[in-house]
């Protein structure tokens, strides 16, 4: 029979992303960085105690360490709760900002940067006893922790996108991870991870393979009959086929021969954020994606739904298409692609949708 304490840092992982999966909302809020924070500040006062507690251990010869006298007393769940804890402030973290960036992925480069922080979901939970005997973890996954928050925090702070701020808030990620390993009693574990760890996130935002956090895609739609009154935006969109239950839009948009083709985004910022934004429109040729129209808005964050823009191509030809919806240097928030042919669409077809 398994023990049943070999769940318990599974159960303390899934705690951690299930609290993050309830609180993470519609849009980023400052309360969801001090939260953050706050596991951040816990994480690095659990790791300079449980150095402190090996490094006691170690000062006397076994039997007669405090640490392993004070184990041998203690119920194996009361030993275990300082590394349970930790568990739990990692996959807080790590959950929160699984789901941020999985809103925020938008092209294959971006996804692939989501799908590692997704391995290390699991793989945290792999590792989560060993974290008071292999330091050197310890201090790569809190310098981990702290530059993806710190990507997501500093720009949130300073009301800006400008990159710049996401080569600071690296640095400023791992000198933190730097200064807590020095701190540690006897210095356990190396920082060279820490640093490497930097150095790729730093390679990955050069290469466009990381989202433009803190903006996160909303929605995302193409279609019909465009309508805007007051603080109302509408569309007509084409019904997914049933078998698509993740989708209500479908892939394919049918046009009559002169219709307008409307494109529709909305994207959540934190507020005092100010970004401009564009549409991208492009047809797939036999020469590759073509752009073929490009326009560009300002947004703010704070709204609860997304900062809303739209755009339009008048008769557009039948065929392979993409809408995109991303920063002006040319980072992709999230990209919708689609067929058009070239029939009118039936109404019974058709539903709208406000954003």
């Amino acid at each position: 029979m398994i023990p049943l304490r070999r769940f318990y840092p599974l159960a303390a992982f899934l705690g951690g992303f299930v609290w993050d999966a309830l609180t993470i909302g519609q849009r980023v809020k400052t309360m969801d960085f001090w939260r953050l924070g706050a596991f951040l500040l816990g994480a690095a006062l659990l790791a300079l105690w449980l150095a402190r507690r090996d490094a006691l251990s170690l000062q006397a010869p076994a039997p007669a360490a405090p640490g392993s006298r004070l184990r041998a007393h203690l119920p194996g769940i009361v030993w275990q709760a300082p590394y349970l804890l930790l568990q739990f402030f990692y996959g807080g973290i790590f959950s929160a900002l699984f789901i941020l960036y999985f809103k925020s992925s938008g092209h294959l480069g971006t996804w692939l940067m989501t799908l590692f922080l997704g391995a290390l979901l699991v793989g945290n939970e792999f590792v989560g006893k060993r974290y008071g005997e292999r330091f050197t973890l310890t201090w790569a996954l809190f310098a981990l922790n702290a530059i993806l928050l710190c990507n997501f925090a500093l720009p949130y702070i300073v009301g800006s996108l400008n990159p710049a701020w996401f080569y600071i808030s690296t640095g400023a990620g791992v000198l933190l991870a730097h200064g807590l390993q020095r701190l540690a009693p006897g210095r356990p574990g190396r920082i060279l991870p820490a640093w490497v760890i930097a150095t790729v996130l730093l390679l990955a935002w050069n290469f466009g393979m990381i989202a433009p956090v803190p903006l996160v895609k909303r929605d995302l739609a193409v279609g019909h009959a465009f309508v805007q009154e007051a603080d109302r935006y509408a569309l007509s969109l084409e019904k997914a086929p049933a078998w698509q239950f993740w989708r209500d839009q479908s892939a394919t948009v049918r046009l009559a021969e002169g219709e307008r083709l409307y494109g529709v985004s909305a994207v959540s910022a934190p507020l005092g954020v100010v970004a401009t934004l564009e549409h991208r429109w492009e047809v797939h040729e036999p020469a590759g994606w073509r752009l073929v129209s490009r326009s560009q808005f300002q947004s703010a964050g704070g709204r609860e739904r997304g900062f809303r823009g739209y755009s339009w191509l008048s008769n557009p030809q039948a065929g392979d298409w993409r809408f995109t919806v991303g920063t002006e240097d040319g980072r992709t928030i999230g990209t919708f692609s689609f067929t058009i042919e070239r029939v009118a669409p039936a109404a019974e077809d058709l539903l709208v949708r406000e954003f």
